[in-house]
Formats: C-alpha cells, sequence, structure tokens
C-alpha cells in the first residue's frame, strides 16, 4: 500500500491560491460566528435583567458601552493586538477603533505592532 503524501511545493500555484482564499473565508467565517453568538449572549443577558430586576430601568448607553468593549477587546484578541486588522474585523475605521480604545480605557498589550495604543 503506498502512501500519499502532500507538500506546499505540489500545490500549483492556483490550488494554494484558492487553498488561501478558503482560510480567509474561514477565518471570516468563525469571526462572523463569534459576534453573533456575543450578540445572541448579549440579548439573552438583557432579557434576564429586565426579567428578574422587573422595575429596574435598563441603562442603554450603559449596556451598549459594556458590549462594544467587549466587541473591541475580542477583535483585539483575534488580531494579536494589531489595531489595523481588529478595526477592518469590527467594520470601523481604525482612528474609530483607536479613539473607542482611548475612550473606555481598553488596555492594548504591545505585540511588536507599531499600532498599539498607549
Amino acid at each position: 500500500m503506498s502512501t500519499i503524501s502532500w507538500r506546499p511545493q505540489d500545490l500549483t500555484s492556483t490550488q494554494a491560491a484558492n487553498l488561501l482564499r478558503d482560510e480567509a473565508f474561514e477565518s471570516r467565517l468563525s469571526s462572523l460566528r463569534d459576534v453573533a453568538i456575543e450578540l445572541l449572549n448579549a440579548v439573552d443577558g438583557l432579557r434576564t435583567t429586565t426579567t428578574a430586576n422587573g422595575n429596574q430601568k435598563l441603562k442603554l448607553y450603559e449596556e451598549v458601552r459594556k458590549f462594544e468593549i467587549d466587541l473591541i477587546r475580542t477583535a483585539l484578541v483575534r488580531t494579536a493586538g494589531n489595531q489595523s486588522r481588529a478595526a477592518r474585523l469590527l467594520g470601523v475605521k481604525h482612528t474609530t477603533l483607536n479613539a473607542k480604545i482611548k475612550r473606555y480605557g481598553i488596555p492594548v498589550e504591545n505585540s511588536g505592532s507599531e499600532e498599539i495604543a498607549a
């Protein structure tokens, strides 16, 4: 019985490009799935808060702030602290993301990127 071995140099440039495209698609799909799960958890948390506390008013701005901070932190973790990639992942401009990081005081660990905020 012979074994088939696969080596990257055995791929044609078209196959390699297709493989990279498929990996990028899977990465985007995974990121979207993570954001959707976060949204569902946040909605579920809001339901729990309103039903458990009955008369307590929900503070919209505070809840949005918490959710936005969680999304930004998640994007920064997924991109190893690269703000440009995190901004693309979140669908915002780099300057917008940087302003929110500063406004919310989100700590950003320096991972060698020159785009990391202090």
